[in-house]
């Protein structure tokens, strides 16, 4: 388990006097007015730098960050493409029985019925429900929408994903 979370992509400068535009990352923009402190990564995670953020907030479409020591359009510019995490001790926290979907990427998926399935790729948002999208070996990806009725128990010690898939789901991917 990685000691940080992403929590956003920085889209690009906003404006002129440095402020950057995110694209969230987690279910909740809110938290970012909350921000104090975040690292900057690159594409393959590595930390890059460090950073104050002295404001956060929210304009029509978009959330938009001011850090200490950006103060122009060049250099907010500068970090397009980059992403922002938070250490876990400085991540929301969260209610019992909820999971951040970095921790879920990797878990093995376990139906009731038709055993293992395959590993978690990837959990996307789809409007009404998330969905998990299992990689299975030499098959089509499995998607499952991330349902109460459907994921009956998540076990990050032990790495699995419980799922009960209902009647004729697992057969269209078949």
């Amino acid at each position: 388990m990685k000691d940080y979370l992403i929590i956003a992509k920085i889209g690009g400068a906003h404006g002129v006097r440095g402020e950057v535009r995110i694209t969230p990352l987690t279910d909740d923009v809110r938290r970012f007015r909350q921000l104090k402190e975040c690292m900057i990564l690159d594409e393959k995670e590595q930390l890059k730098a460090e950073k104050k953020v002295v404001s956060a907030r929210l304009d029509d479409n978009h959330t938009l960050l001011k850090f200490e020591d950006v103060c122009d359009r060049d250099e907010a510019a500068k970090w397009n493409g980059f992403f922002v995490a938070v250490s876990r001790e400085h991540a929301v926290k969260l209610p019992e029985g909820r999971f951040f979907i970095a921790d879920l990427i990797g878990l093995t998926v376990v139906d009731s019925a038709r055993g293992e399935l395959g590993v978690i790729k990837e959990i996307i948002n789809h409007g009404a429900s998330d969905i998990i999208i299992v990689r299975r070996k030499g098959k089509n990806e499995l998607l499952i929408p991330y349902l109460k009725s459907i994921v009956t128990n998540v076990s990050l010690e032990e790495g699995k994903m419980e799922v009960t898939l209902p009647e004729g789901l697992y057969e269209i991917y078949e």
